[in-house]
């Protein structure tokens, strides 16, 4: 059996090197890359990446031990910490983290040329955003279940503690915006979509119901009625998108930003057994089944990447990311690679529901399979004709595209078959789902069907996105109430009830404002952004826990990839501060205050990391060069006492 494995995997390597050969141009350099290449590439490097370096990371540097006791157990209290199901776990982990940064992200990036967004989504994750989900979710685990700041302020100290908190709390508001935009532009005027997006929220209530008070442990009856009502849920949605009920569902702007303020309120607030994870857990069976079906399509039709491999825009001016390839590439992409809101729902909601300390692997395995969907959503948009993919997502003429040398041949077609005029609609959501409902509608048996697929494409990105919503709002929550605890002490409390409303409505009222008032060329740019930065706070804090651990030879797995992070993503602040504060001073009266709001926190959040990098290297210093002591706030079998303290080496 031995000898069996080591051939397979070293026949998998073989595979995986001959598939990036073909990707990157060293085998048939002149002909257009196929999009089976892609997807044989990036499946193969996963697959090797979990098999080899997530275990090197779980058994070597972390030391998973199913003898130690996790805080589901210790602190078990049916709220926040109880012991999930290990597929509801991995349900929630994936749902909560993948939102619409794999979706958008590297359809915006596909600008670029196909070859860099590739590049980046897939090595980017197996060797950084991977790397930082799984570290901090065990670091968070051992530490009955603190959040980054709480880490931070315990490993490093108050300064780095305090900048962190407030960083982390004007990042994930800044993501929540940039999610919940994306989702509004999604279900803007779409009965179908409002619709079956909404029937998900009573269906996962009686989910929750179901599996914790009806019938306890049988997750597999739960799956089955989910799924099924899921399904009825979709069909119906045609049925009245068709109907005289449509006006119901065909909602402005402003009501879906207030109602998607409500739902993320109501998810912060109630338990999470009883929306949050069963809702994350049955959209996580539409969301792996839709990017298998796509992987499947692409594996049967073997369509060719229009898209060149690289294109003008690397050097700047492109019509859609006006930047150059470096950085903004890395920004664009955002959670495709790593992604720093992942920390906060790494040291958020997952490792209160962690039943043995082995299944915190899913940290690791869960972003590879979102830097998946990255990859396929990458296809999806690179398979269109270069000028019908620029006449989507931006709403330049097609003259001037066709003067660019991008001329646009079937974007008039593409709009038929839709039945939706797909042109001149930026933000990569519309040019994502016309990829996908290409794929679909090319299958055995789905001709004529494109249009349906279009809509379904759309509910997908949705459904995708919201889940993050109401994770993220709950996180937010935590974090909010953890600042506030230290000016008035009872907010500290997570389940006091005065300040889970409090502070859930503050929340919730900060990320709605700023989807009313901003665009995704204002939004989605400050998201990435803050996003890398947070990527890179969180590497930090796990450098040092894994200093805290005398595991310093081990360092160059965090600080390898925070130190790229870091250069990419502070490059990027500084070209986006300087643009905003441009607009902010010679804009439109309607954009001012949009534009200093959004200079003012693209300048904080970069000072803010500057000090907790600044704070944590004169830390590293006293521990690793003048070997200062140090003592660490791990948990050790639930007695809740500290490591003794110790010197690192």
């Amino acid at each position: 059996m031995s000898l069996v494995m080591t051939v397979t995997w070293i026949g998998l390597s073989l595979l995986c090197a001959v598939a990036f050969a073909h990707v990157t141009g060293v085998i048939n350099p002149t002909e257009k890359v196929n999009g089976l290449w892609l997807v044989i590439a990036s499946s193969c490097f996963y697959v090797l990446a979990y098999r080899f370096y997530g275990r090197f990371l779980a058994h070597r540097v972390m030391n998973l031990d199913d003898q130690r006791r996790t805080p589901a157990h210790r602190l078990e209290d049916g709220t926040n910490f109880y012991p999930a199901n290990k597929y509801i776990l991995f349900g929630h982990h994936f749902a909560a983290i993948a939102g619409a940064g794999p979706l958008l992200g590297p359809v915006l990036a596909a600008q670029f040329g196909y070859l860099p967004g590739f590049l980046w989504i897939v090595v980017g994750a197996v060797l950084a955003g991977a790397v930082q989900d799984f570290v901090i979710l065990v670091a968070s685990m051992r530490r009955n279940g603190q959040s980054l700041p709480e880490i931070a302020h315990a490993e490093i100290g108050s300064v780095t503690g305090m900048a962190t908190a407030v960083a982390v709390l004007f990042i994930v508001i800044v993501a929540l915006a940039g999610l919940g935009l994306a989702v509004v532009n999604a279900l803007h005027q779409n009965a179908w979509g409002v619709f079956t997006i909404t029937m998900t929220i009573p269906i996962a209530f009686l989910m929750g119901l179901y599996l914790q008070k009806i019938r306890p442990g049988h997750v597999g009856e739960m799956s089955v009625i989910g799924i099924a009502l899921l399904t009825i849920a979709i069909i119906a949605g045609r049925t009245v998108a068709q109907s005289e009920w449509a006006e119901w569902f065909l909602l402005e702007r402003n009501t879906l930003v207030w109602g998607l303020a409500i739902y993320g309120f109501i998810a912060s607030v109630v338990p999470v057994w009883m929306l949050l994870v069963p809702r994350d857990y049955l959209s996580t069976f539409m969301k792996l089944g839709v990017v298998a079906l796509l992987g499947i399509g692409v594996i049967i039709l073997a369509p060719v990447i229009e898209m060149p491999s690289t294109t003008k825009f690397i050097y700047g001016n492109g019509p859609i990311i006006p930047g150059t390839l470096f950085p903004f590439l890395f920004i664009t992409i955002a959670c495709g690679a790593i992604s720093g809101f992942h920390s906060l729902v790494s040291s958020g909601t997952t490792p209160k529901l962690i039943g043995k300390e082995s299944q915190a692997i899913v940290g690791y395995g869960a972003m590879l399979l979102e830097s998946f969907v990255g990859v396929i959503a990458l296809i999806s948009a690179c398979i269109l004709i270069p000028g019908d993919y620029l006449a989507i997502n931006t709403r330049l003429p097609i003259e001037t595209l066709a003067s660019m040398g991008f001329p646009v041949s079937k974007i008039h077609e593409l709009s038929q078959l839709v039945e939706v005029d797909v042109s001149g609609r930026p933000g990569g959501a519309v040019s994502l789902a016309v990829g996908m409902a290409s794929i679909f509608s090319a299958l055995p048996g789905m001709a004529g069907l494109m249009a349906y697929w279009y809509q379904f494409a759309l509910l997908f990105e949705a459904l995708f996105i919201l889940t993050t919503i109401d994770a993220g709002t709950r996180v937010a929550r935590y974090l909010v109430q953890e600042l506030g605890g230290h000016a008035y002490e009872p907010l500290k409390q997570i389940n006091w009830w005065p300040g889970v409303i409090g502070c859930s409505a503050l929340v919730v009222g900060a990320w709605g404002y700023l989807i009313g008032t901003g665009s995704i060329s204002t939004i989605w740019p400050m998201f990435g952004a803050a996003n890398q930065l947070l990527g890179m706070l969180a590497l930090c804090i796990a450098t040092t826990v894994l200093i805290k651990m005398n595991k310093a030879k081990y360092l160059w797995v965090t600080v390898a990839p925070m130190i790229f992070v870091g250069i990419i993503t502070l490059a990027g602040c500084y070209e986006l501060f300087h643009l905003f504060l441009h607009r902010a001073l010679t804009g439109a009266s309607d954009q001012i205050l949009t534009m200093w709001v959004n200079t003012i926190l693209v300048g904080v959040v970069a000072t803010l990391a500057v000090v907790v990098l600044i704070d944590s290297l004169m830390k590293w210093y006293g521990y690793l060069i003048k070997k200062r002591p140090f003592t660490s706030t791990e948990v050790v079998e639930g007695k809740g006492i500290r490591l003794p303290a110790g010197r690192c080496c």
